[in-house]
């Protein structure tokens, strides 16, 4: 996908700052909650978990807080019930988003994020219209003053790795989402240090946006991302990199 490690990266460092103003927390909480409620409170025995916890000490999370939000998912402590659930929709251009949210009420989330496509040139569409387009992988970012190409492909492929792509500045490193701890403890064995190391979902297929189309889209997914509920948004567009590099400035005013 042109232009997503550029993108990620933007949404990164996007984070780093809601972090410093504690925005970030309580999309982090749910997401520890709910984790520790479907796969246990062992972060060694469950990925997703364990994942949660990593983003949660980057943002600086008081460990009390991680604590907290294990014992609530586990049962430990009383707490609100979350549940996942997916939007589906288009953006201007025709532009497909898959939003994933956590919610301790459906029917509300849904007509908030109706609303936000609504007010920013998209629709909702029904179940299924574009989850086809998009797989999951896991997916590391890495800067590539860290390693050299052919280091870093030796050890990615010998730890399971699909692919390993260079995109600018950084490598791209594709796999399937239950061999990403396995690639991840491969490069932590020989100190290489990535900038984002997650599970996401990845368009088998993309639609080329620019000029003011291209704007509106990342508009809508920056309303999207801005809600309380929303965890993660995905969508198919490829951006030109200048356009990207714009809204990235705007984003960090």
């Amino acid at each position: 996908m042109s232009g997503h490690s550029k993108w990620a990266g933007i949404k990164h460092k996007k984070a780093a700052q809601d972090a410093k103003r504690g925005r970030i927390f309580t999309k982090l909480i749910r997401e520890i909650t709910v984790s520790a409620r479907e796969g246990g409170g062992n972060p060694e025995t469950n990925p997703r978990l364990r994942t949660a916890i990593e983003r949660a000490k980057d943002a600086n999370m008081p460990q009390d807080n991680i604590d907290k939000a294990i014992k609530r998912g586990t049962g430990e402590l009383e707490g609100v019930n979350y549940e996942s659930c997916i939007f589906e929709g288009y953006a201007p251009g025709g532009i497909a988003i898959l939003v994933e949210a956590l919610t301790d009420n459906k029917n509300r989330t849904s007509a908030e994020v109706r609303n936000i496509f609504a007010k920013k040139g998209g629709n909702m569409a029904g179940s299924g219209s574009v989850a086809w387009i998009f797989n999951t992988k896991g997916y590391i970012l890495i800067n590539k003053a860290n390693v050299s190409e052919d280091e870093l492909f030796n050890i990615s492929v010998e730890a399971g790795a699909e692919d390993v792509k260079t995109e600018g500045d950084n490598y791209e490193i594709y796999c399937a989402p239950t061999d990403l701890e396995t690639v991840k403890n491969a490069l932590k064995s020989k100190g290489i240090k990535w900038e984002i190391a997650e599970v996401t979902k990845i368009p088998n297929s993309t639609v080329k946006i620019t000029g003011q189309t291209a704007k509106q889209v990342l508009s809508l997914v920056e309303a999207l991302e801005e809600h309380d509920d929303v965890q993660k948004v995905y969508a198919n567009f490829d951006i030109p990199e200048e356009i990207l590099e714009e809204v990235a400035q705007e984003l960090s005013k």
